[in-house]
């Protein structure tokens, strides 16, 4: 099985354990964790959406013109683009960046965040949405004549686009959520389904239960998010970790006047807060309490130990069919340094060595 690491950059400097200022867009940010990235040996990295923030576009195209190997992953939320705006810049950052572009697509789960936007439809509606929407992007991407549409979310006439993505047929779709709209989503259009940082149990169901929901024939790949805290010893890893949750605390107490954030109102959100209340650690060192302090919001669970046993954790989940994993550190930029100097090279190395023990196996199985 195929290996991806996926890691994530801001605009300017982010982190849930300190208050950050400066200004909201760092060019020189940009370029110094997305090379981290580069350098670190990891094989993508994702720009994410938030209401406040820098947009995303604009963000990738700066960090592709700094990088040379690494490919991108764009967050984007359907419903504030018309799809046939959305298809020419989508075909045009992916020529920017040479067709190292990927879209994973958010429909929101949070109402009162969309709104911040001017989305004012419903849960169930924004699903409806982005698969109109998806559906839309392919035409147009492929179509040999002008299009009209007439649709629930969108109605246009004559849609055509000179720039179609360097990729063929279309840009590689990522997709998340654990609802059943997300799930009929994720069935028609996902290429890869991303799943926050569960337990083995829990991720195993929910890989059967989009593999149920897939169409005769289709297949799909699989990403698992976590935030990984990895010390020089097993003792040190969790001190490390306890600090964090501290950090975390403080800076919500300083803010807010409260040491945690209640839970979202995203099914995936209320799954990691209620993880976090069943207990602190799962599976040995996957440990949840900062989705209880954080709400569940984002990616909020951390693998934590020593290099060694986080990249062989990373293989039991990669054992039950996750091939891309996305890498997200609690103090973003010496994370990805370290990440990249004792966890990737190591884990790259005990997954080879896992696929030349399957394939000798397998010939001599054969054999006999």
């Amino acid at each position: 099985m195929s290996l991806h690491i996926t890691g994530m950059i801001w605009a300017r400097p982010t982190s849930d354990l300190e208050v950050q200022d400066g200004a909201a867009f760092q060019p020189d940010f940009i370029t110094r964790i997305t090379q981290a990235h580069e350098e670190g040996g990891f094989d993508r990295v994702l720009a994410g959406y938030w209401t406040n923030a820098a947009d995303g576009f604009l963000v990738l195209a700066h960090a592709a013109a700094v990088t040379r190997r690494l490919t991108f992953l764009l967050a984007h939320r359907p419903g504030f683009v018309a799809p046939p705006l959305a298809a020419r810049k989508l075909a045009t950052l992916d020529h920017l960046t040479g067709g190292r572009l990927a879209l994973h697509v958010i429909s929101g789960g949070e109402d009162a965040d969309q709104r911040k936007d001017g989305d004012y439809e419903g849960h169930a509606a924004r699903y409806r949405r982005t698969d109109e929407f998806l559906d839309v992007v392919r035409r147009i991407w492929t179509a040999d004549a002008p299009i009209d549409h007439a649709g629930e979310f969108y109605r246009f006439e004559q849609a055509w686009s000179d720039i179609r993505p360097l990729q063929q047929p279309g840009l590689p779709i990522f997709f998340g959520g654990a609802s059943d709209s997300a799930l009929q989503v994720a069935a028609r259009h996902a290429d890869v389904y991303a799943l926050f940082g569960e337990p083995l149990a829990e991720t195993r169901a929910m890989l059967d239960r989009v593999r149920a929901a897939l169409p005769s024939g289709r297949e799909i790949a699989f990403s698992w998010s976590n935030r990984p805290v990895i010390a020089d010893t097993e003792k040190q890893a969790w001190e490390k970790a306890h600090h964090i949750r501290e950090r975390a605390i403080a800076k919500l107490r300083a803010s807010s006047g409260t040491g945690s954030i209640g839970a979202g109102q995203a099914v995936n959100s209320q799954r990691l807060v209620g993880l976090s209340q069943r207990g602190e650690v799962h599976d040995e060192r996957l440990w949840t309490a900062m989705a209880g302090v954080l709400g569940g919001r984002g990616n909020s669970t951390a693998l934590v130990g020593t290099a060694e046993q986080v990249a062989r954790a990373m293989l039991r989940y990669r054992g039950i069919g996750v091939s891309h994993f996305i890498l997200r550190g609690w103090d973003p930029l010496p994370d990805v340094t370290q990440y990249g100097r004792e966890l990737i090279p190591l884990l790259r190395e005990l997954a080879e060595a896992e696929d030349r023990s399957r394939v000798s196996i397998a010939i001599r199985t054969a054999a006999e």
